[in-house]
């Protein structure tokens, strides 16, 4: 078998989807293969939130592997190199430290060694207002790649932003009380008004009068950016982006966008047959004995364990 790049193609396709959507993923890419691993050197795939796979890396055996590795790696923010093979493989071998090895009873002789990278979507900025700071907000953050809007006042809604969004209120005095009842509450990842402490109080004790609740109103950030002291129009601009890129690069939109989009928590059992881990999920073949279920990575190992589940059972106790 040989990595088919039509295949690879739509991996990379839905990862602009997933991008656009400002969702974060993982991208998963075969660097090396020891045959008769089904995996292929330059195979990829992607492994959403919700723990789906997309795409194609290996064998039966090799993707609950991945797909629980790819979870802590969405976690962590960290890539990884995963290495695949028999536990033989790894005895007496220099292991490069960062290096994790994984061993695989039911991969026959083949092995994989696979580059787990996080994707952190661009933030989608919704910029409130169109004041010469604003403007220059919104070229800033076009450099960086982040995707933008600039909006009227009078155009703005609550459902054009969700939790995952950041948001600049930047109508400087014209309408900055709406605008910001309007974005609360969507929950957006930041918040931020353009003002003065005194403007901002202003707008603070509105919405309180409007019923907002402390918490919500705790979110707010007031005044937006970095305090740089007395600064231009420009220099505002960049006090805001340089607030929002510390935010990022600390995770904390990346932790909002988790709570919109959860990871998948699933049980995870032992394969009594090989050895392997595997999820307790109807997808990986639950045979029930004795009052019990069981979960199996592959048809085969199912099979085994019907034909003599005592023997397997047994083994395992004496562990």
């Amino acid at each position: 078998m040989s990595f088919n790049p039509v295949e690879g193609m739509g991996v990379m396709e839905r990862a602009v989807e997933l991008t656009n959507s400002g969702e974060s993923f993982v991208m998963a890419t075969v660097v090396w293969r020891q045959g008769p691993s089904s995996g292929q050197s330059g195979s990829r795939a992607i492994i959403t939130s919700d723990g789906k796979l997309h795409g194609w890396i290996g064998g039966a055996c090799a993707e609950p592997v991945l797909i629980r590795e790819a979870k802590k790696v969405m976690d962590s923010g960290k890539a990884q190199l995963i290495w695949l093979g028999q536990e033989a493989d790894f005895k007496g071998m220099h292991v490069p430290d960062g290096v994790m090895t994984v061993p695989m009873a039911c991969q026959s002789e083949g092995a994989l060694q696979i580059y787990v990278e996080p994707v952190q979507s661009s933030p989608q900025l919704t910029i409130v207002g169109r004041s010469p700071m604003a403007i220059t907000l919104k070229q800033l953050s076009e450099v960086l790649n982040w995707r933008v809007s600039l909006i009227d006042f009078s155009d703005f809604t609550t459902s054009m932003i969700s939790n995952s969004s950041v948001v600049i209120i930047a109508t400087q005095g014209h309408g900055d009380e709406e605008a910001t009842e309007v974005a609360l509450p969507a929950n957006p990842a930041y918040l931020g008004v353009v003002a003065s402490r005194k403007r901002g109080k202003a707008v603070l004790d509105y919405l309180v009068d409007r019923g907002f609740t402390s918490t919500q109103i705790e979110k707010i950030k007031l005044p937006a950016g970095l305090d740089l002291g007395h600064t231009t129009h420009r220099e505002m601009a960049v006090s805001i982006l340089a607030e929002l890129v510390q935010l990022r690069a600390s995770g904390a939109f990346s932790q909002q966008s988790k709570k919109a989009l959860p990871l998948l928590e699933t049980l995870e059992v032992k394969d009594l047959v090989c050895g392997m881990t595997v999820a307790a999920e109807k997808s990986n073949r639950p045979y029930e004995f004795e009052g019990t279920t069981y979960y199996f990575c592959a048809p085969g190992c199912r099979t085994a364990f019907e034909k003599d589940p005592t023997s397997f059972i047994s083994q395992e106790a004496k562990c």
